[in-house]
């Protein structure tokens, strides 16, 4: 039990370093013409705690309560239940899973990122609105159309089961769901942050006669690496955490279809709460890691633009002085 408690401890402070911290740095370089405000002090006061309250109660008291019953009956218990072989596949599967559909995500949101903010042509807006689906469309429906579209019955079943191809119920349905149900993430990110920028120094990079390709690694990718990497690390936490498109093409079949959020509702429907605790405790584990590397993602983003920020500005060259 006390080493539960040290593990709790540690929880908090990693949560509340890394709120304080973030909060300091804001602090600290907030602009002058930022800080001063008209409310009054306590109202200030009245509605951080209002915010404070909400996300103790409603953010981080459940992910304690999870690790406090994952925890409840010792190391030993909670070893058991994450070594046991269907919970070990449920793992690995949830892990193939983000290692195929969060770098297929990177692929089609930075060229959906850069499409919709570099170019104009006709079908933009019917493009962008296509990023956003994801968002608008119930994954559990998401799912119901992959089945339409490869189950036994579906449009494509037939030929599927021709050529001995399976995708409803296997490996490839559960990518097919879950690349679906994160693609807005990285692009999303991306599209805002790559219109600020404009295209003057791509364009000065073609006229200086560097390719596409060293334009994008060179000029275009150092600017957006930020960005980048928050939108990668909010669409592997969704891809690891996703339940309804999986559960709908996977079957649920233990040892086999079963990532950890489907493990996890098993589990708890057996009464088996302790391991569906033990279990879930790495998803919870997980949103704790992406709080962590978002605000150093932020913090090193917005390091980075107040140096650029303060930089000189680039004395004027004087051609008189220049020989002829």
């Amino acid at each position: 039990m006390p080493t539960m408690y040290l593990v709790l401890i540690a929880i908090v402070v990693v949560v509340l370093g890394t709120v304080i911290t973030r909060y300091r740095y804001v602090a600290r370089h907030e602009p002058e013409e930022q800080s001063t405000v008209t409310e009054s002090r306590w109202v200030r006061w009245t509605l951080t705690g209002i915010a404070l309250t909400f996300m103790l109660l409603f953010l981080l008291l459940p992910l304690l309560a999870v690790f406090v019953e994952a925890l409840r009956k010792g190391w030993d218990t909670y070893a058991a239940a994450l070594t046991e072989p269907d919970a070990w596949s449920a793992i690995k599967l949830t892990l193939i899973t983000a290692l195929i559909a969060v770098p297929l995500n990177l692929v089609f949101g930075v060229a959906a990122a850069w499409a919709i903010a570099k170019f104009e042509f006709k079908g933009k807006a019917l493009l962008t609105s296509l990023v956003d689906l994801p968002f608008s469309v119930s994954p559990v429906v998401a799912g119901l159309t992959y089945v339409l579209l490869f189950g036994a019955n579906g449009w494509f079943g037939s030929w599927l089961e021709a050529h001995d191809l399976k995708v409803i119920f296997a490996v490839p349905g559960i990518v097919l769901a879950t690349v679906f149900v994160t693609f807005p993430f990285i692009a999303r990110e991306l599209i805002p942050l790559m219109q600020a920028q404009g295209n003057d120094e791509e364009q000065a990079a073609i006229v200086l006669g560097a390719t596409g390709w060293q334009t994008f690694w060179r000029v275009t990718l150092p600017n957006i690496k930020w960005g980048l990497l928050y939108g990668v690390i909010l669409c592997n936490a969704r891809a690891m955490g996703e339940f309804g498109a999986v559960s709908v093409v996977s079957g649920s079949i233990r040892g086999q279809t079963n990532t950890i959020p489907l493990h996890v509702e098993i589990l708890y429907a057996d009464f088996q709460s302790s391991a569906a605790f033990a279990v879930a405790s790495l998803l919870a584990l997980l949103a704790l890691v992406t709080l962590v590397l978002k605000s150093i993602a932020e913090w090193r983003a917005e390091k980075e633009h107040k140096l650029a920020a303060n930089l000189p500005p680039e004395r004027p060259r004087d051609d008189s002085a220049v020989p002829a």
